[in-house]
């Protein structure tokens, strides 16, 4: 039997199946594009042609659109980030300490001890310590992002790159390309900036132990990573599936959920990626909170509903177990 995990953030929608000795058999990554209802379908409907419904066990969901996820598949447990990639990484390695994790647009440090979170933090105010920056960065250079890791491991002088803010470093970029500095040395002077960024203000005041683990899209960036290594001065360890440690931590988590509640899963099954799922938002003016609810349908009756603070418009056939 397998279990499912979904991670839905804002950049990617990431779907991983597991057995039950915790191997990963199966995982998607697909573009959220601003639409995460259609990317947890889309995903749901390339998964249910290669297994049968009956065959999920159990089912978690994580990420910033976890409850409509949730909402959508049936999901027995809903978990945010923090605990999923935490628990991701403990079973990957039980001697990890430090997590790093930078996604599309946020990025996160995770301090471990035994396998449990002791301590952790994210960015709050700026982009230039994520996923997005480099995107950003990649696009306007003409280049792949992908491709950004090899020109920084083939520089020979990195340029100094502004670090603390995402509009000042795309200054301090252009400048030195008028000044003729060569591309390898330019991404290589901002692979630096993102880590210094990431070090100066996501692990400000954190202890950063070893083993540390780097998780998240951008882990892919062997420049990043080198520089990583070099400000640390430690190795610094990149998981097979970095991309997708959210969504394998949720599936470790609703194992652990369904056996020891000895209960059937909630999941909906492979088939409600085919279904019609339309949202309707509407102002309640009963008290001066004046929620903006957001109600989620499907085959005409009600499958979701998020944003009302009192709870009073809430499905009563939607009963999860929430842990924020």
């Amino acid at each position: 039997m397998y279990y499912l995990g979904i991670d839905v953030g804002s950049v990617s929608t990431d779907l991983v199946i597991m057995n039950e000795k915790r191997r990963i058999i199966d995982q998607l990554y697909l573009k959220t594009r601003g639409t995460p209802i259609e990317a947890v379908k889309e995903g749901l409907r390339q998964l249910g042609k290669k297994y049968k419904s009956r065959e999920i066990d159990g089912i978690c969901t994580t990420g910033s659109g976890r409850s409509l996820a949730a909402a959508v598949a049936g999901a027995d447990v809903v978990k945010n980030e923090i605990t999923t990639h935490g628990v991701a990484a403990a079973v990957y390695d039980p001697e990890i300490r430090t997590i790093i994790e930078i996604g599309g647009q946020d990025s996160k440090i995770i301090l471990l001890n035994d396998g449990v979170i002791r301590d952790f933090a994210m960015n709050t105010v700026c982009a230039a310590g994520t996923g997005s920056f480099l995107d950003r960065q990649a696009e306007r250079l003409g280049l792949a992002v992908q491709d950004l890791g090899a020109y920084a491991l083939r520089a020979a002088n990195p340029v100094r790159i502004a670090g603390r803010c995402a509009v000042f470093a795309e200054s301090d970029i252009i400048h030195k390309q008028q000044l003729g500095c060569s591309m390898e040395d330019i991404i290589a002077g901002m692979s630096k900036a993102l880590v210094r960024n990431y070090l100066s203000n996501v692990a400000k005041g954190k202890e950063i132990e070893p083993k540390v683990c780097f998780q998240g899209g951008v882990a892919a960036n062997e420049g990043i990573r080198r520089a990583f290594e070099e400000a640390l001065e430690c190795e610094i360890l990149v998981p097979e599936y970095h991309k997708v440690m959210g969504a394998y931590g949720c599936a470790v988590i609703a194992q652990e959920h369904i056996e020891e509640e000895n209960k059937k899963t909630r999941f909906k099954g492979f088939e409600v990626g085919h279904d019609d799922i339309s949202t309707d938002t509407f102002e309640c003016t009963d008290c001066s909170n004046h929620c903006e609810v957001v109600l989620l349908r499907s085959k005409g009756r009600q499958i979701g509903c998020f944003s009302d603070r009192c709870g009073k418009y809430q499905a009563t056939d939607i009963k999860l177990s929430v842990s924020v």
